[in-house]
Parts: C-alpha cells; structure tokens; sequence
C-alpha cells in the first residue's frame, strides 16, 4: 500500500510566551525557534519514519528547501515536490506557552498554487489499495479526492484547519476521518456536545466511513460500521503540542499499511503522539518506528 500525500509545507516559527498573546497587547517572547513544519509536511514524515512508503505533492518556495531536505532524510519520496521561484514557503507563527499548548496562525504562501495538471501526474502512479492522504492547508483539495475516488484509491481526509472550504466540500468521498474534537464538533454540527454523541453524529452522517476522533487528554475514539473503539492516552511531560495530531494521523495509516488491526493502530498512533509531545518543534519531535516500538516495550 502507497501513500500519497497531497499536503502543506510551512516554516514554522516558534516563540515561547508566557501566555497566549490578547487583542491590543505587545508580549516579549522568551526564544524563537525556526522547524520544518505543515500539516502536509508532518504527517508525511510521521508516515515515512513509521515505515511506510509515502511521496508528497506540494509547493514551497525557494526559502524553503529546508523542508525538501527535512522530507528526504525522513524517508519520504519527493519527485512530485514543486519549488516556486515567484512565491514564498507558507509559514506558520506559532504560540507556546509553559504548559505546552499552542496557538497557530499560518500564511498559505505556495502551499495554494497546486495544479490540476501536476496533481494528475502525482497520482498517475497510484491506484487500487493505495492511499490518498489530505488535509485543509493547500488548493485542490477536493479535486484531489474525486482523482483518488476516480482511482479506486482510498481517501483518507484531516480536516483541518475548519473553514467554510472543507465544510462545504464533498466530503461523502472521504473513507477514512482523522480528526479532532473541534473538527469533529464543527463537521457533526453538534458544538458542545460530549465526545460519544459527537462520534455517534459523525458515524450517521459518514456511515460508511471509518473515523478516528482524538480528544486531547481523554484519548481516542474510534467508529467503523457497528465497531466502536476507544484507547487512552499515555501520560508523558509535555514540551510542546504542536505536530502531536499530525503524528498520531501519520502513524496510524503507517500501522494500516503495515496491516495492523484498528485496535493496534490506535494504540501505536497514540504512543507516538505521546512521544512527539515530550520533544519541542513539530516534524523534529516525531519519532521513529523503532522508538515507537521501544515506548511500547516500556508500556508491558
């Protein structure tokens, strides 16, 4: 089973804080560091390091060749990565305060000049039992899905970030959901309500599909047909939260690839969530299928 992974990439600027900045305030940051990140970006390399074959359409420009060289020492195959000369990388300004949460603001950049053109010659190569994975942060987004569904691939979607975009996209294409609480809330219509009634929501408007709800400090749930699932989190120090969703979405469809049952996937996805959030930056955190599977050791 391949991957393909139709996804944003983003210089990630990271400035520690004492609290989330407010309307109206200056705020000294105590540090600024630069990673290689993006949803795209992330969850390819969380795909790759847990040891599944994955390549990644996307743009950057040419102040961003760092990600380029982040993705192939990953493992991850770059020909249909596209450099723009007349755009920059798209870029995120990133919050985090002492306890590790995080809030983002992102500048899409080359991350919305995709072409129909380029993405029919990623795609070319794929087909029945392959993977099509994307998120919210590029152009094309949904033609993307339909090329896949064309394919017989199957179309796995981390909706996010939540717009009017994603909201109203086709979304019945979609087989596999990877996604978060307030994801979940916003694409069930149901806000406020408790986590089993959002998944109940989720599973009655995507009947046939198969989602992968995480809620933060309680875990994971889980729905496909008639099975429901739920795995617990593994508590660790958390340094920073950024790439922990990304993380657990890419190692989960590296355990799919490898054949795993969903009640194995959940439990690998969250393990190496748990390690990404004990580590600072984004892609740099994500670990490998070798330190996921000593983690899990620990664990009896």
């Amino acid at each position: 089973m391949k991957i393909l992974n139709v996804g944003s990439l983003n210089l990630d600027r990271v400035y520690q804080v004492d609290h989330f900045i407010a309307g109206k305030e200056t705020l000294a940051a105590a540090r600024m560091d630069t990673f290689a990140g993006g949803k795209g970006l992330n969850q390819s390399v969380a795909c790759a390091r847990a040891g599944a074959e994955v390549w990644h359409y996307g743009a950057i420009g040419t102040d961003g060749l760092m990600l380029k060289q982040m993705l192939e020492d990953s493992g991850v195959h770059t020909g249909f990565l596209k450099i723009r000369q007349d755009q920059p990388t798209g870029h995120a300004i990133i919050q985090v305060v002492p306890s590790g949460e995080n809030g983002i603001l992102i500048l899409a950049g080359a991350n919305d000049t995709l072409t129909r053109t380029e993405l029919q010659e990623a795609a070319a190569g794929f087909g029945a039992g392959d993977v099509l994975l994307v998120q919210n942060e590029t152009n094309l987004t949904e033609e993307a899905m339909r090329l896949a569904k064309e394919k017989g691939m199957l179309v796995a979607c981390n909706a996010s970030p939540i717009n009017d975009a994603i909201l109203h996209a086709s979304l019945d294409l979609v087989d596999l959901f990877l996604i978060n609480e307030v994801e979940g809330r916003a694409l069930a219509g149901v806000p406020g309500t408790a986590y089993d009634q959002i998944l109940a929501c989720l599973h009655a408007h995507f009947s046939k599909a198969e989602i992968v709800l995480t809620v933060g400090a309680d875990g994971v749930l889980y729905q496909k047909d008639n099975q429901v699932l739920q795995q617990g989190i593994y508590p660790v120090p958390v340094v920073d939260t950024t790439g922990a969703g990304d993380t657990f979405t890419g190692c989960f469809l590296a355990c799919r690839a490898r054949g795993m049952s969903a009640p194995a996937c959940l439990k690998y996805a969250s393990m190496a969530s748990a390690i990404a959030v004990s580590r600072p930056g984004a892609a740099p955190s994500i670990p490998d299928w070798q330190e996921v599977e000593a983690f899990a050791a620990l664990q009896g």
